[in-house]
């Protein structure tokens, strides 16, 4: 599997914050299912300005963004919304051990299963 699409329409983060919410030390994982048809997984990241200036919110997104790149074609949803919300834990927290909560936030996200598109029953 490719590597997910980027989220950068508002509208798109404000879905996502509908769906399912996973806290986890080093950020919020927000799940959506987009019913659009598309198989296709969707990232989305953001860090508040309460966690620091814009190199220190710029350094957490780049650590976000690689977790996501490495772990989202094997355990994320097809179809979803997947939007990471940074914490500040997120800086300094070990690299594989973000990873590590990243794969458990997915799976603890779990998505119902859609209905098949031709209207076929399983």
């Amino acid at each position: 599997m490719r590597a997910p699409e980027t989220i950068r329409q508002r509208r798109d983060f404000l879905a996502a914050n509908q769906g399912r919410r996973v806290p986890s030390a080093g950020f919020v994982l927000l799940v959506r299912q987009r019913d659009d048809g598309s198989e296709a997984m969707r990232a989305g990241f953001t860090v508040t300005k309460k966690i620091g200036n814009s190199v220190t919110r710029n350094r957490l997104k780049r650590r976000l963004r690689e977790i996501v790149r490495l772990t989202l074609p094997d355990h994320g949803h097809p179809g979803a919304d997947h939007v990471l919300i940074g914490r500040e834990a997120g800086l300094t927290r070990d690299f594989a051990t973000l990873r590590a909560d990243l794969e458990r936030a997915l799976a603890k996200a779990h998505l119902p299963p859609q209905p098949p598109k031709d209207g076929a029953r399983r």
